[in-house]
């Protein structure tokens, strides 16, 4: 059976058609890379993961609480329209949530495949091109085990958000090699992070946090390497050349910001959408949520350099300038050290019980058994 039968609403065509300009761009400099870039290079090697092995797939999940959260963190909880519904159409807007935010998990880590594979073609440095090789096979991962975990655990799709896919396409359809980087590195990338981490932090049900966590492990690099990548491109530009990014960025960041509010989800289920849409803007749960999802790209923006005054007002507006005095540094090193304690609190969990088949053995064996 296809995937596309398996959309709440049809998908029109069977490919996604983004036209690209810019050259590809080879480099026959081969020892002078940047000792960053090599090592995170380096680094991209040595954390390559089997979703297929790593995850403990066996766990169940229920589709209608995929974090096992309370219903009072559900948008619209406390609405007009939540007091209407019974517990079986709460337990369906759970499924139809959940389906709805990995669905655009999914699809923008397929985007990230295709723009780090875009990148490995355009980036005129070699060490670039070695790193975003690495990165490749990361995205390839991360749509393996998404794809999975819908099709196993939840059962049912959402097509691409219009502003994902809006910013995706002007990623890549611009022939300036940085603006993928810009677009997917610091703005999806850094926004994909954010969210994943305040749902890793959320979810009681311990495959959920394992596939966040060791996602995040990876996204954790790629951002390093958008920065490292940037950073030294544009302190060369010149002003003009700067204010194209900022607003390039800004609208950017405005699409982003309507990113997660699910407006298609209470579409499918024929409810109040504006007064849905209201609720949830109004929600502090939710304006919390939302300004969160910048803690990663604010303190990354003013670090590559694009920090002129009308990104500043443009974050000011938004209510995320606080984030800009963000350790970048410390966030990103937590994420990779959580996934680390979940292996080692699995691989401890395991040894436990190794040992008590071991002891139950050696008392049947003494008892004569």
């Amino acid at each position: 059976m296809s995937t596309y039968d398996h959309y709440v609403t049809e998908v029109k065509a069977d490919t996604w058609d983004v036209p690209m300009t810019g050259a590809a761009r080879f480099s026959w400099e081969y020892d002078n890379g940047r000792s960053r870039l090599l090592d995170l290079y380096q680094r991209g090697k040595d954390k390559q993961w089997d979703a297929t092995k790593r995850i403990d797939w066996d766990i169940p999940v229920n589709p209608a609480n995929v974090l096992e959260q309370t219903e009072e963190l559900s948008p619209i909880y406390g609405s007009r329209q939540w007091e209407k519904l019974n517990q079986a159409e709460r337990d369906n807007l759970g499924m139809h949530l959940s389906s709805w935010l990995f669905s655009q998990f999914l699809h923008g880590e397929q985007g990230a495949l295709t723009v780090a594979a875009r990148i490995v073609e355009s980036v005129p440095d070699l060490d670039s091109k070695f790193y975003a090789a690495t990165q490749v096979m990361d995205e390839a991962r991360h749509v393996e085990l998404y794809q999975r975990f819908i099709r196993d655990k939840i059962g049912v799709y959402y097509p691409i958000n219009d502003d994902l896919a809006t910013l995706l396409a002007e990623a890549l359809a611009d022939g300036r090699w940085d603006y993928p980087y810009l677009g997917m590195q610091v703005l999806i990338e850094g926004l994909a992070l954010a969210a994943f981490g305040v749902h890793r932090d959320m979810s009681n049900n311990p495959l959920v946090t394992q596939l966040l966590a060791y996602v995040m492990q990876d996204e954790a690099r790629h951002v390093a390497f958008g920065r490292l990548a940037l950073r030294d491109y544009y302190a060369e530009l010149t002003d003009a050349e700067r204010a194209e990014r900022e607003e390039f960025l800004i609208e950017g960041c405005y699409l982003m910001n309507s990113r997660f509010r699910a407006e298609e989800v209470y579409q499918t289920l024929d409810f109040d959408v504006q007064e849905c849409m209201e609720f949830t803007d109004k929600s502090p749960v939710q304006q919390a949520f939302r300004s969160l999802l910048f803690s990663r790209i604010v303190p990354c923006v003013k670090d590559i350099g694009l920090w002129g005054p009308k990104v500043r007002h443009a974050f000011a507006d938004l209510g995320v300038i606080a984030a800009a005095e963000s350790d970048l540094e410390s966030l990103m090193q937590a994420d990779e050290d959580l996934a680390e304690r979940i292996d080692e609190a699995k691989y401890q969990a395991e040894l436990a019980a190794r040992q008590a088949e071991v002891d139950q053995a050696i008392s049947e064996a003494a008892a004569g058994v």
